[in-house]
């Protein structure tokens, strides 16, 4: 990641969020990623855009709901969530260029919930949590196929929240990080690295990046 991200703290109506920006020199795009329930911006498929990408010409804002910044451990219902990424969404329309709304896990699912009506340009799952571990009858493909914007979903090939031949057809893009886990780990006797694992994720979001300027 960049040795000089700017942080910037935005007061929303469901306490005060963060964003850490990875500024590109002359960005094309902003991409805004949020965090999961069970982690914070330090997960390392948000770690590996933020040093990729903004050499790519896209702007990387790492975003923390409030109730992260708040340092409580459990996060709020997915009402609470949205209204949190709505409140600081202003912050980042403001950098100028068109932002894709995304994040991984819980993030992904705001991100799909909300973009349309934030009017974002596109919109990026890492991790989508299409079922709960175990319980593939509740699904929630329905918040991934009713984003109404060019949208692409990376996913573990072994995540237990939805492996990629579950995910039903539909328009949006799927790209597979080979063996790799819920948080994109990768298992040491696999045949990839995690670095290759993550050459995988960032390459196929640059692509998918570039095809929407």
């Amino acid at each position: 990641m960049s040795p000089t991200p700017r942080v910037q703290n935005v007061t929303t109506d469901t306490g005060e969020a963060r964003i850490t920006w990875f500024a590109a020199r002359r960005p094309r795009l902003v991409l805004a990623a949020s965090h999961g329930a069970g982690g914070g911006i330090e997960a390392r498929d948000l770690r590996a855009l933020a040093a990729a990408l903004p050499g790519r010409g896209v702007t990387v804002a790492l975003v923390e709901q409030p109730w992260r910044v708040a340092g409580r451990k459990l996060a709020p219902a997915p009402k609470t969530l949205d209204s949190g990424w709505r409140g600081l969404w202003p912050a980042l329309a403001a950098a100028g260029p068109p932002v894709v709304a995304g994040g991984r896990s819980a993030g992904a699912r705001v991100a799909c919930r909300t973009a349309a009506g934030l009017g974002a340009r596109a919109v990026l799952a890492l991790s989508f949590p299409l079922h709960p571990p175990g319980r593939p009858e509740r699904s929630r493909a329905g918040e991934l196929l009713g984003t109404e914007l060019d949208t692409l979903v990376v996913q573990g090939g072994n995540d237990p929240f939805g492996r990629p031949a579950e995910f039903p057809p539909g328009p949006y893009g799927l790209a597979e990080v080979p063996y790799g886990d819920h948080g994109f780990a990768v298992p040491k006797r696999a045949p990839v690295s995690e670095e290759e694992a993550m050459a995988v994720l960032t390459g196929a979001v640059a692509a998918w990046l570039a095809s929407l300027a």
